[in-house]
Parts: C-alpha cells; sequence; structure tokens
C-alpha cells in the first residue's frame, strides 16, 4: 500500500513537472530550484521523507536538501530537527526511532537510504545539511566524518553539495575532499573569510543578504555560489533573483518554478 502511494504520487509528480517545463532529457538540471527538505508542501507529503525527494525530483529540481543526524548507536538519519516522533535522535538508537512512522507509513531514513534513492538518478543534486549536535562540536565533526565518508563510498561525490551551520564542518569537510561543494549557513562570516577557510559557496538567509548587500558582491569575486534560503513568497524570489542568486532554498518549489519560467529563466 505504502509503495503503492509513493508511486503515484511520483506519477502525478512527473506530470506536474512536464507541464511546468521543468524536465530535461539527462545530466544536471539547469535552474534555480532547491526544494527544502524536499518536495513536500503541495502534495502534503511528510518533509524529509523519500517521498519528499521523489517528487523534488519529478518536479525536475536543481536540488533536494535535507537534515542529517546521529543517533545514539551512530546510524545517520534524516530528519530537521534534534527529535523525531518524541524521541531525542541523539540519545535514541535506530531501531528505536524505526519502531515510529511518518504520516505516509515510511519509517525515518537512513542517510544511507535516502542517498541511495537520489542517485538512482543524475539530474537533482542532493543537498546535504550536517546537523549541528546538541552535545556540541565533538558529535558534529564525527557527524561530518561520518556523512562524508559515506557519500565517498557511494561514488556519489559528484551527486552531493554539503551545507553546515556549524563552521568547523564545513571547514572539515574541505580538508577530507577538497573538491566537495560545501556552503556556510549561519550568516556571520563574509565571503572573503569564509573562501579562504574552504568554503564554495554561501547560503545565507535572506536578512543577512538584505543587512549586508555588499557580500553578493564580494562572495561572486571570490566566485562562490550563492544560496538564500527559506524564500517562500514570490516578490521575495524576485527580489534575490534581481541580485544573481544562483540557487533558492524553498517550500514552494512549483512557486518557484513559475517565477522563473515568467522571467524567461
Amino acid at each position: 500500500m505504502i509503495r503503492r502511494f509513493v508511486n503515484v504520487t511520483a506519477a502525478m509528480s512527473l506530470v506536474l513537472a512536464l507541464l511546468l517545463g521543468s524536465c530535461g532529457t539527462s545530466g544536471e538540471q539547469n535552474n534555480k530550484v532547491i526544494a527544502h527538505r524536499g518536495a513536500w508542501k503541495t502534495e502534503g507529503l511528510p518533509q524529509n521523507s523519500i517521498a519528499s525527494l521523489q517528487h523534488a525530483i519529478a518536479l525536475g529540481c536543481y536540488g533536494s536538501e535535507f537534515d542529517v543526524h546521529l543517533t545514539s548507536d551512530d546510524v545517520m538519519v534524516v530528519n530537521h530537527d534534534a527529535g523525531f516522533m518524541g524521541m531525542d535522535i541523539e540519545s535514541s538508537t535506530y531501531e528505536q526511532l524505526r519502531a515510529a512512522t511518518l504520516p505516509n507509513g515510511e519509517h525515518i531514513p537512513t542517510v544511507e537510504e535516502y542517498l541511495e534513492e537520489g542517485l538512482k538518478q543524475d539530474r537533482t543534486k542532493l543537498i546535504l545539511e550536517i546537523k549541528t549536535a546538541p552535545s556540541g562540536t565533538e558529535r558534529t565533526l564525527k557527524l561530518t566524518r561520518m556523512a562524508v565518508a559515506l557519500v565517498q563510498r557511494l561514488n556519489a561525490r559528484d551527486m552531493v553539495e554539503y551545507i553546515c551551520f556549524n563552521y568547523e564542518a564545513g571547514k572539515l569537510v574541505h580538508e577530507l575532499d577538497p573538491e566537495a561543494e560545501v556552503a556556510y549557513l549561519n550568516g556571520d562570516v563574509p565571503p572573503a573569510e569564509a573562501r579562504a577557510a574552504g568554503y564554495t559557496g554561501l547560503d545565507y538567509n535572506i536578512k543577512v543578504y538584505r543587512k549586508n548587500p555588499e557580500w553578493i558582491a564580494e562572495a561572486k569575486k571570490e566566485g562562490m555560489t550563492l544560496n538564500v534560503w527559506t524564500v517562500n513568497k514570490e516578490e521575495d524570489m524576485k527580489e534575490m533573483l534581481d541580485h544573481g542568486m544562483d540557487v533558492i532554498t524553498t517550500d514552494e518549489p512549483e512557486r518557484l518554478f513559475e517565477v522563473l519560467k515568467s522571467r524567461g529563466e
């Protein structure tokens, strides 16, 4: 029953993608849309679920963002908050978390399951957010090492981009894989400084760019990619596109596709 639901959802998503004119034939997507926690809103799918990833892929998004935590028994799982269904992820085992289900019947995905699903195609990038561990930097860096190792083991380096709030985590990603695309989220470091630390992009909240508009030109001068989160209103999308954002992270990917279409982008 669950599999049938997912298949129907994916089929509907593909039809919508064709109507939006967002699908290419093969290879990386050439658009500015990153689905925040997958494409979940219009279809009422659980955030960070396999179904929301499938929908983002079917829509033809440039990327699908997802959040990564580490369980007490060192299993990497996909969830936004530090808790899942009333359980603290960091102090719970994977089997304990797996006992609960998402509203569509899925279990909490492991990062390996999520990546393997995403790697069935080569068009939508997988935007892996390394979540800051509640217990501190040491565990965050452990998660970082495990995530990079898994991406390398799955030969997924060309399909995965990293983002993080923890500054040291992004520096470690660069140390472990100097060719990795990694963007900083926290919004408290100027572009040149972040670039010198190994970051290849900025992924700042819209308020940060409004407060520091000069950082946009500085980032471009440094050769960094520019992303902005989380942009859901049409007027904000247009504003950020006018500023030359490379990509936009949104809960409303369909709306952003329509805005891009109206601008001929």
